[in-house]
């Protein structure tokens, strides 16, 4: 990838890598939807999106350029993608921000130039505040940046994760969403919560009871049911292609990350469960609700 400019200049961008920032797709360190992550960038959330250049400058300080050509973008991401060479050198007119650091991490850097660094605030910045520099999310801790960033992983490496879960034990079995008796017992009555481990107790010993699902996962899908009551903000469910003509969906919500298959199970990442992945099997209900959100879902143009 070359840059725009080939001299040294302080102002030459030089261009490292570059990302799609649209309603169907944006990096989810920045947000769990497309508003979120445009807010994030400090940019409108226009529907036609963005096109995210990262480079460095003369100086070799990082840059995330945002421009409103996102076909371009796009063009040299597919390029690139293929093997192919692109040289991505967007017109001033289409820049709309340039924004100081990356939100991602980069395993390159320009030659020629002094090594990626923050760049140094204006003098007039300094004394009005500054914006801080973007800066990809830490990996050794747990948090939304975290939990949608593994999302992201398992729907890239899915075979993998499948063929992992198919040596374990079977993952529950998604409901309706909505309480069981006993559940609702609990939540509407405190003293009632013996009598519902009862209930769970004599379930699981008769072998013939409804599976009670984690906490986590029944708060979910219920408020995965929600999204196809209200419309969620955009971006916040995404459809993209899968093999075998099925989707590969992707939504998001205060707290967890879904990632599933429209012709398989799905897998939910939560901020209250670190580091950890919960499975959902089929069961009866799980493929209505897959194939409802597709539906609702936005999708690549």
């Amino acid at each position: 990838m070359s840059g725009t400019d080939e001299s040294a200049d302080e102002d030459a961008l030089f261009v490292l890598s570059a990302v799609l920032l649209t309603p169907a797709q944006f990096p989810s360190v920045l947000g769990d939807d497309f508003p979120e992550a445009c807010a994030a960038l400090g940019l409108e959330p226009y529907d036609r999106g963005y096109g995210l250049v990262l480079g460095q400058d003369g100086t070799g300080a990082r840059w995330t350029v945002a421009v409103d050509d996102v076909s371009l973008v796009a063009v040299a991401i597919a390029a690139w993608d293929c093997g192919m060479e692109y040289d991505l050198s967007p017109d001033e007119r289409t820049v709309v921000a340039a924004i100081p650091g990356w939100p991602l991490a980069l395993a390159v850097a320009a030659p020629g130039i002094p090594a990626p660094h923050d760049p140094d605030p204006e003098p007039d910045e300094e004394a009005d505040g500054a914006r801080p520099s973007l800066a990809p999310p830490d990996t050794t801790t747990w948090g939304p940046a975290q939990r949608r960033l593994g999302a992201d992983e398992i729907a890239l490496q899915w075979e993998a994760w499948r063929a992992q879960f198919d040596h374990e034990d079977e993952p529950q079995q998604a409901g309706t969403g909505t309480d069981t008796g006993a559940e609702a017992a609990e939540d509407a009555d405190p003293v009632a919560a013996d009598n519902a481990d009862g209930a769970r107790g004599a379930e699981g010993a008769e072998g013939g009871g409804r599976e009670i699902l984690h906490d986590g996962i029944r708060r979910v899908l219920k408020e995965l049911h929600g999204y196809l009551e209200s419309s969620p903000p955009l971006g916040r469910v995404r459809s993209g292609f899968a093999a075998a003509g099925a989707r590969m969906l992707r939504a998001d919500g205060p707290g967890w990350s879904l990632v599933a298959r429209t012709d398989d199970i799905a897998y939910i990442l939560l901020d209250d469960e670190p580091n950890e992945v919960l499975p959902v099997g089929r069961g009866p209900e799980l493929p209505k609700l897959l194939e409802a959100l597709d539906r609702i879902a936005v999708r690549p143009s």
